[in-house]
């Protein structure tokens, strides 16, 4: 597999936020995000068992796999070989490539609204729905509330997108708590890690 990075910190966004995680990153993504802030092209071949090597160095009993998309390569052998390790194995994903069925936590962070139909999901379940949300977001017929009807999910978060300017964040975050109030089937999620400087 082609890794990025393996590191240690605190879980930033969603329903695990301050769960400490080990995060494995995995190379490469089908989509191409405006806003993707996160480096997924670089990275070194591990085999899974150097993965493994990796992750048994840290105590934490979270692995979050991620990328770019890691169900790109993700196979149901490493999600084995992390819960032998004892681990809870979580993935961030688009939602747009099948994952393997013994991963216990998905996180779905659907990007069609940005991209169109290239980026429609073929999930229909996952344990959060997290969904960037920026001022262009949830107006006329493509409504937030409705847009992922279809998708069984315990969670739903909208997510206030990053632009990089600090006024704009700060309209954008206060448009996002206008929409939750307005549909409390949606909680706030905000990127901790950004805020708290840490990985």
């Amino acid at each position: 597999m082609k890794v990025n990075e393996i590191f240690y910190s605190l879980q930033g966004e969603g329903f695990n936020t301050g769960t400490p995680a080990i995060f494995v990153r995995l190379s490469g993504c089908n989509l191409d995000c405006p806003f993707c802030d996160t480096d997924h092209i670089s990275g070194k071949e591990m085999t899974e068992g150097e993965i493994i090597e990796e992750v048994s160095r840290y105590k934490a009993q979270l692995v979050v796999i991620t990328g770019g998309e890691p169900a790109l390569q993700l196979t149901e052998s490493l999600v084995e070989m992390l819960h032998l390790l004892g681990k809870t194995v979580a993935v961030e994903t688009n939602g747009t490539v099948e994952l393997p069925k013994n991963v216990d936590w998905i996180t779905l962070s659907p990007k069609d609204a940005f991209l169109g139909e290239k980026a429609t999901p073929v999930l229909t379940d996952a344990d959060e729905l997290k969904m960037v949300f920026s001022e262009d977001m949830c107006k006329d017929a493509r409504p937030c509330v409705s847009m992922y009807a279809n998708i069984n999910v315990k969670h739903r978060f909208l997510q206030p997108c990053d632009t990089g300017d600090a006024s704009k964040n700060k309209e954008i975050i206060q448009k996002t708590i206008e929409y939750c109030k307005e549909h409390p089937e949606w909680r706030l999620s905000l990127q901790t890690h950004k805020i708290l400087n840490i990985r």
